[in-house]
């Protein structure tokens, strides 16, 4: 009788190998079900705190509580046994201090099981990536355009349309791959500048709206599916599940209404006696 090895989870650290090599396939994941069907087909699996818009009807990220993000990363970690699971770190809980970054991001990899967590910020979250890091918790980061920044930010805008403002990204891009990111996402950079930043660091770029040129790609999958009502302009649709799922339902109302719902197919046979 053969014995089937158990599926091996990818890890951080073979993430960080890919540099420069196979593109990293990434999509996000809220629910077990999709991340089980998502799971054969990517490298890495990622929480985001997009759920909040997505799932919860929010109208940007900032309002996403930490006990939410643990929610949904028990979820994803449930129904996906080969992909990594990266679990967001909410607006307001990582920020304060490298110690409080540690305590909050230790309980979501405790409570979840997932692999690595991620946080947003350049520069600035150098010392917080490198104290993580140094115990034991994979940190990947994000720049460019980050969404618990957007009252800074002004928007949702696209990041380095000019020359001048390349030096502060590139320098963040520098930043967290030298405190010990083991990957950083580069959200809504112009193209030539996330080539560029992607040619200048040793860990690998993961790009939404950002160039070909990155060593990987991530979409919010609700996006990709033609699930959402308001899809980022950069955004390709891979499905139309949305119109799918409203065919679905209209037919399913216009039976009902008509009565000839349930058929004698769908109804549980009663037992002579």
């Amino acid at each position: 009788m053969s014995v089937q090895a158990p599926v091996r989870r990818i890890t951080a650290p073979e993430i960080a190998t890919r540099k420069g090599g196979e593109a990293i396939v990434s999509l996000t994941a809220y629910h077990a079900h999709t991340a089980a069907i998502a799971d054969p087909y990517v490298d890495f699996l990622l929480v985001g705190d997009s759920l909040g818009m997505v799932m919860h009807g929010m109208e940007n990220t900032l309002g996403v509580p930490l006990d939410l993000m643990i929610m949904h990363g028990r979820a994803v970690v449930r129904g996906a046994s080969r992909a990594l699971i990266v679990v967001d770190m909410p607006f307001g809980s990582y920020e304060e201090s490298p110690s409080q970054a540690f305590r909050n991001a230790a309980r979501v990899m405790k409570e979840t099981g997932c692999g690595a967590i991620k946080l947003e910020g350049g520069a600035r979250m150098a010392e917080t990536i490198n104290y993580l890091s140094e115990r034991g918790i994979p940190v990947m980061a994000h720049i460019g355009l980050t969404p618990q920044s957007i009252n800074v930010l002004g928007g949702f805008k696209t990041q380095g349309r000019t020359k001048d403002t390349w030096a502060l990204i590139e320098a963040d891009a520098k930043a967290v791959a030298d405190a010990g990111a083991f990957s950083v996402v580069l959200e809504a950079l112009a193209e030539p500048l996330a080539a560029r930043v992607t040619k200048q660091i040793e860990i690998p770029t993961i790009g939404i709206g950002a160039s070909s040129a990155c060593d990987g790609q991530i979409l919010v999958m609700e996006d990709m599916l033609g699930l959402s009502s308001r899809v980022p302009k950069f955004v390709k649709e891979f499905g139309a599940v949305g119109s799918a799922i409203e065919s679905a339902i209209k037919s399913y109302a216009e039976e009902v209404k008509s009565r000839e719902f349930p058929g004698p197919e769908h109804t549980y046979a009663m037992k002579d006696t």
